[in-house]
């Protein structure tokens, strides 16, 4: 069975394990985050200390970016996402599918959560699908205001493809 994660755009090119899970899954990947891409790559601040990697994810957001930008991918994203929370979804390895989700900020949470974060929350919400997120600050948050999503860190994604926690379990 395919396991389902809600993720920004640009965690698949920082962490590139997350291309090659032992199991299927699927990526739910706000509108959003495919556009902040060019932010990360246009942006002169170090998305990460290593030179090495620094190059390595500046040419895996490059080959992304290129991938949505496709005459074919940004034709059907264009035809597709009209409404709200309509997806589309390209398969992009045997074991690992894309979606792409027309997600909507409607500036629930105020200024607590910015847009992106607010997108990548209601997203889940919506799907029931958990998120995948490298920063603690943000899971802090989500836990401080009793926010009902489930989210793994990065550092657990093996386990949550693997085992998991179904949303059962945690009621």
């Amino acid at each position: 069975m395919t396991k389902r994660f809600v993720i920004e755009a640009v965690m698949l090119a920082i962490y590139g394990e997350l291309l090659n899970p032992l199991e299927p899954v699927e990526y739910l990947i706000p509108t959003s985050t495919i556009h902040e891409l060019d932010e990360f790559l246009h942006s002169q601040e170090p998305i990460m200390y290593d030179n090495e990697e620094e190059k390595h994810v500046r040419a895996m957001i490059t080959e992304m970016l290129q991938f949505f930008r496709d005459p074919f991918s940004s034709k059907k994203m264009e035809k597709t996402l009209v409404a709200p929370w309509s997806t589309v979804t390209f398969p992009i390895r045997p074991n690992v599918s894309l979606t792409v989700v027309k997600a909507e900020d409607n500036e629930m949470w105020g200024e607590l959560f910015d847009p992106i974060e607010t997108e990548l929350l209601l997203t889940s919400m919506r799907f029931e699908a958990p998120l995948i997120t490298d920063q603690d600050d943000w899971q802090d948050r989500i836990l401080e205001y009793l926010l009902p999503v489930q989210f793994y860190d990065i550092e657990d994604f093996n386990f949550a493809v693997e085992d998991g926690i179904s949303r059962d379990d945690l009621m």
